[in-house]
């Protein structure tokens, strides 16, 4: 320690101290700004880098937040369409059922019209048919009946009894 006070000059501090001044002053005024400067715009690039990751993270998740309820959505959406296409089927079926039940309950009573009208015309053959042939019995009775005259005057006889009777 000794040397180093032993080579001390006024001097020697005096322009060392000046030139450090100098330098300060010197680096203060044209380096220390932009170097604060470029280090202060770093400084906001990386904030704001930062805020837009941030930023986009809440977006993510508004976004996903939103792509799960339009999924919810669009799942309640499409078992409402299922649903209402069920009802829609299950109406249409029962007035398929409730339309064809109607026809086939005309067809029914139109073919029971149908018999009954045939069974009625049958009905009145056959009365025709009984008269025709009763008409054709009772005339040959009458024929041979009514053959000699004997047998023509018991007939009168017996009629005559018979309303005399009654």
């Amino acid at each position: 320690m000794e040397k180093l006070w032993n080579d001390f000059s006024v001097g020697l501090f005096f322009w060392q101290t000046v030139i450090f001044v100098a330098l300060v002053v010197l680096l203060a005024k044209y380096a220390w700004k932009p170097i604060l400067k470029a280090v202060k715009e770093r400084e906001d690039k990386i904030k704001d880098a930062l805020e837009a990751a941030e930023n986009a993270k809440l977006e993510m998740a508004k976004l996903k937040s939103q792509n799960e309820d339009m999924r919810k959505e669009a799942l309640a959406e499409r078992d409402a369409l299922l649903k209402e296409a069920k009802e829609t089927k299950d109406q249409i079926v029962g007035e398929s059922k409730a339309a064809a039940k109607v026809e086939a309950d005309k067809i029914i009573a139109s073919a029971r019209e149908e018999i009954k009208a045939e069974k009625v015309a049958a009905m009145s053959e056959i009365k025709n048919q009984v008269a025709e042939l009763s008409i054709e019995i009772a005339e040959k009775i009458v024929k041979e009946q009514l053959e000699s005259d004997e047998k023509q005057k018991a007939l009168v006889d017996n009629l005559i009894d018979d309303v005399n009777l009654n």
